[in-house]
């Protein structure tokens, strides 16, 4: 393994997730860059109520020719050590993360770390590959039993018991009291918190002592707080010779009879039951909410949002059980419809959710649209009463639109969607520096008009009014979106409720009129147009710009502290989960042929497929820089981008691309 391809496994990171909440993430490097790197986190509350509980560990092997490490930490100011990141000559992902580690003395040791699916247990799992005479126990001569020399392995976790966004530092209160009940250890840090168990088939030391000064550097460059003291009760031990060495992590008191072996086994059966390594990316993403489920937006810091999920779950419908899965998530958010709108999100602390987006409830529609359509297919069986609280959660928030409804949302004369209040940030692109929503997009945003029409079609299919009421408002669009001098649609018209007053910015959020929607609501040649435009401008390999370069606020690059960040959330910084959209959007403006599939595939899938490889292993980021490289940035394991992907690949393997467009109204020739 070469020096530069190290420093590139040092910016990848891992994930594997368990249906409980609780997951482990770290670097292939092995040095933790952020706060949220953990061997075991936790979900109290799940998804919420996360905490850190083991950080990580410290890792060598005592040989006859010395002590070698298998692990690295970053101090204060800027120290590395020990230097077992030195001694990583080889790293997979599939179907677990593997290490393997070459000492001085030839000694070689390979280490695994599995997060175990719906039972919130991480296996770590480490075995001798080769030693100083490792494997020969005979030979010729007056000594003819000649034995390996012992290599012992020993193992220091590194514990917190935190809140995920919060660091921890030395204190009095730390409980590092062990309770040891056969191969299981209990330690409980702090009142309050999970009890940590760890299981192992070696020895275990109490010997209690400070680790302090962790810098996380990733933390560091955000502008936050960077540096952390974990606390280390005691140490494991064993002889690799002729067995392997593994250590089960666990929060609460888990039972001392846990079989790693078994964990392994039957965690191995589940991973090889997905036909593809995305598919068992999007199972990670699935978690428990109550009795039901939900879908994490994304790890490590974001929890189930209404927006992402309902996005995510268009692309995750395609999956093994995804159909069941879309009809229980569906179904346990329509009791939540208040005034016509779904929550967007519910707090990490409390459960007063919070009705705070104008297109969560529209993409809502879109998704509980599709399962009704899979369901009339024949492929998922829906009882009445299911059918009956979708179609009248899908009226509710109709209704709820058309009368008016929280923060200025509203049907206006012209049947367009008016939407937004100062210092609220409504739509896709929310972020807020301070007291400042950097993209308020106050008005009749473009996207949220394709959703609305989507949502009227949809509502109104079985009704005269419903129809015409579609009718009236799609003229309204295409005969006021229109930006004739530039060739594509206007972001927002009658912005801050000014009638007449437009926003010619070049966005991304248009191609929602042409792609990403079951209905296009625009139509050729000006279908066309924008799909040009926005290829021309706005796309990237790993996804569309939110901004087109040139255009007045336009940042290149998304880094520094947070309100640098924020500033940058949407002001050209690429969205991977734009693909999807845009990619519909070009099939359909090429008659959706095989020819053009393969293209797409080809030219837009294949840089996204790629990236798969190269940041969050195995998964899709959030966001990139605008100008290349396209560095991955925020958020390393997002599931709408995972989400459009699996779409978009569906969408070039077989049909659901072909043009959709709506019978073009009389009022449509006045724009030309």
């Amino acid at each position: 393994m070469t020096s530069s391809s190290h420093d590139d496994w040092l910016a990848c990171e891992w994930l594997e997730a368990d249906g409980l909440g609780g997951f482990a993430s770290g670097t292939v490097g092995g040095i933790r860059t952020r706060r949220y790197h953990a061997l075991l986190l936790a979900a109290t509350t799940p998804p919420t109520g996360r905490m850190v509980l083991v950080n990580g560990l410290e890792a060598w092997l005592e040989t006859p020719g010395g002590r070698f490490a298998l692990t690295a930490q970053r101090y204060t100011p800027d120290v590395v050590w020990p230097d077992g990141q030195d001694r990583i000559v080889a790293f997979r992902s599939e179907p677990w993360p593997q290490w393997t580690f070459h000492s001085e003395d030839g000694t070689e040791v390979t280490q695994e770390i599995v997060a175990c699916h719906e039972r919130g247990h991480v296996v770590l799992r480490w075995r001798l590959r080769s030693g100083p005479l490792a494997g020969r126990v005979a030979g010729p001569g007056p000594d003819p039993v000649r034995t390996a020399p012992p290599v012992q392995l020993i193992v220091r976790p590194l514990l917190a018991g935190r809140d995920y966004h919060a660091l921890h530092h030395e204190n009095p209160v730390f409980d590092f009291r062990a309770g040891v009940t056969g191969a299981r250890v209990l330690w409980r840090p702090y009142p309050g918190v999970p009890a940590i168990s760890a299981i192992s088939d070696g020895s275990y030391r109490h010997e209690p002592v400070w680790y302090r000064s962790f810098q996380y550097d990733a933390e560091r460059a955000r502008g936050l707080d960077c540096t952390e003291d974990l606390a280390s009760p005691g140490v494991f031990s064993w002889t690799l010779n002729g067995r392997d060495a593994t250590l089960i992590l666990g929060a609460g008191e888990a039972s001392p009879d846990l079989d790693a072996a078994s964990l392994l086994d039957a965690e191995a059966r589940r991973r090889k039951s997905f036909e593809a390594p995305p598919a068992r990316a999007a199972d990670a993403y699935v978690v428990r909410r109550g009795a039901g489920k939900t879908i994490v937006a994304g790890y490590p810091w974001f929890t189930d949002w209404g927006r992402d999920t309902f996005v995510s779950l268009r692309g995750f419908m395609g999956l093994p059980a995804g159909l069941e899965l879309a009809r229980d998530i569906l179904l346990a958010w329509a009791p939540a419809v208040s005034e016509g709108m779904v929550p967007n999100r519910f707090p990490d602390a409390g459960e007063q959710p919070e009705y705070n987006a104008v297109d969560a409830s529209l993409w809502y529609v879109i998704a509980a649209h599709e399962l009704l359509e899979a369901a009339e297919a024949g492929d998922i069986a829906l009882e009445g009463a299911a059918v009956q609280v979708l179609q009248g959660a899908i009226e509710q928030i109709v209704a709820g639109y058309q009368a008016g409804t929280r923060f200025g949302i509203r049907m206006a004369d012209d049947g367009l969607l008016a939407a937004g209040v100062p210092g609220v940030q409504l739509t896709w692109m929310d972020a807020k520096v301070g007291d400042r929503v950097v993209t308020p997009r106050i008005g009749k945003p473009v996207e949220v008009q394709a959703l609305w029409l989507n949502a009227l079609r949809i509502a109104g299919a079985t009704s005269a009014d419903g129809r015409n009421l579609y009718r009236h408002a799609l003229a309204s669009f295409q005969l006021r979106f229109w930006n004739e001098q530039r060739g594509c649609l206007f972001d927002v018209v009658d912005v801050d409720h000014v009638a007449g007053r437009n926003d010619p910015a070049l966005r991304p959020n248009q191609i929602l009129a042409v792609g990403g929607l079951p209905y296009q609501v625009l139509v050729e040649p000006y279908a066309s147009q924008v799909v040009d435009a926005v290829e021309r401008q706005l796309l990237t390999p790993l996804g569309l710009r939110s901004l087109a370069p040139g255009e007045p606020g336009y940042v290149a690059r998304y880094g520094g502290g947070v309100r640098e960040r924020d500033s940058a959330y949407h002001q050209g910084t690429v969205w991977p989960w734009l693909i999807g959209p845009f990619i519909e959007a070009w099939l359909r403006t090429r008659g959706g042929t095989t020819a053009a599939k393969r293209e797409a595939d080809a030219r837009f899938l294949a840089p996204l497929r790629a990236h798969l490889a190269l940041a969050g292993l195995g998964h899709v980021c959030e966001i990139a820089d605008a100008e290349p490289p396209h560095a991955p940035r925020g958020c390393p394991f997002q599931a709408w981008s995972l989400g459009e992907l699996l779409r978009a690949s569906r969408l070039v393997e077989g049909g659901g691309a072909e043009a959709a467009e709506p019978p073009a109204p009389a009022q449509r020739a006045s724009v030309a």
